[in-house]
């Protein structure tokens, strides 16, 4: 499955959680994660169809942001 990176304003466990169910609901469990180790914060997405601005508009909705890589 194809991955794609985002580079995101998440910056910290609680983020994480924050945008967990969103995140969930758009691409499902196991199938995205955010290297916090990373300065970038990327995001990192599996998507078989998920429209990239699907996924800008559920990251909006709780508060963060995100830039394709």
């Amino acid at each position: 499955m194809p991955t794609i990176t985002f580079k995101t304003n998440i910056k910290c466990a609680a983020c994480v959680a924050k945008v967990t169910p969103a995140l969930n609901e758009l691409v499902g469990d196991q199938h995205w994660s955010v290297d916090l180790t990373n300065p970038d914060r990327v995001l990192s997405v599996e998507v078989e169809s998920v429209i990239a601005s699907d996924l800008y508009a559920a990251l909006e909705k709780v508060g963060y942001t995100a830039l394709e890589n």
